[in-house]
């Protein structure tokens, strides 16, 4: 099995043959039902299936240079997208139930495609200049976040306009994003590199930002509590527009350290923790402090899934 994608925590998942003996051909995507233990379906293309995304009423298959959408009930075809090169097949889809958003590389290099089946409209966003790494939706597929090539700078952009909202730094010198993702109210923001360092930052309230009436006049009280909900700056950010933009960067509002793996980071049900599982079988659990910008998180579980021959 080269790809494996689950329907959220169900019984139902997309598989794709892959590795020396692929039990299923690489250009065919099986839905399998687990309860069943048999295939309920399958699709098949002309070229090596690269990714699936899957939600209660769209199943979504990426190829090199097209992605096409089916519905689920009876994997009818929808649509079909061209993009650029994906080899990595690049492809985020909204899980809400109320708003249908796909995103996909553009047909040129940096572009993102979006769009918004429940408005039929299409959304392109100029990202980045050097080519995708990666991207990923918040839960309502309002915000998006994404990364380069590069992999110093991770940008976050409105869905229906394609405004960019924020910019945050990663860091300096060039890394390879792994996954990002947003927290269940859009809050924070997690990455994972290949520098083994995983951040997170705190975004700012977008909602607040646009909503053209002033809030009321019991929320412009002040409790005497400053939000501390902000990422650090350089202590030159004040001279922006006079040296180079890296001096007027947001850093990361907290860093959690593991070792220098594949991984993919996520954001757990407790408040404030966030969960690390790395292609070398180590699950990581860490809760960041929302009060203390540019901190450690603290580490509060480990555990090995995948044991060496040596620890065997």
């Amino acid at each position: 099995i080269g790809y494996v994608e689950m329907l959220f925590r169900c019984n139902i998942l997309a598989l794709v043959g892959g590795g020396r003996n692929p039990r299923y051909p690489p250009n065919k995507v099986m839905i399998w039902d687990d309860h069943q233990n048999r295939c309920i379906g399958e699709l098949s293309f002309r070229s090596e299936v690269k990714g699936v995304k899957l939600r209660r009423d769209r199943v979504v298959v990426v190829l090199e240079y097209k992605i096409y959408v089916y519905n689920f009930a009876d994997l009818k075809l929808i649509d079909h997208i061209e993009t650029c090169a994906n080899p990595k097949g690049l492809c985020s889809l909204s899980p809400y139930s109320s708003n249908t958003v796909l995103v996909c590389p553009g047909l040129q290099k940096g572009h993102v495609r979006v769009e918004l089946y429940d408005q039929r409209k299409t959304t392109l966003i100029e990202a980045h200049e050097s080519a995708l790494a990666c991207f990923s939706l918040n839960y309502d597929g309002t915000l998006l976040a994404t990364a380069s090539e590069t992999g110093t700078l991770i940008r976050i952009f409105d869905t229906c306009t394609g405004a960019a909202l924020q910019e945050v730094r990663r860091g300096a010198d060039k890394a390879e994003i792994y996954s990002v993702a947003f927290n269940p109210l859009s809050q924070w923001l997690a990455c994972s590199s290949d520098k083994g360092t995983i951040h997170i930052y705190a975004l700012k309230n977008f909602k607040k930002e646009a909503a053209e009436q002033p809030p009321p006049e019991d929320t412009k009280k002040d409790d005497g509590k400053k939000d501390k909900r902000q990422n650090p700056k350089s202590s030159l950010a004040f001279m922006k527009g006079l040296l180079p933009k890296y001096f007027s960067s947001e850093w990361s509002f907290a860093q959690y350290r593991v070792p220098d793996s594949r991984t993919i980071v996520a954001f757990g049900q407790e408040k404030n923790s966030i969960i690390v599982v790395s292609a070398e079988g180590t699950f990581y659990k860490a809760i960041f402090d929302p009060e203390k910008p540019g901190s450690e998180c603290v580490q509060e579980s480990y555990a090995k899934f995948i044991k060496t021959n040596d620890e065997e």
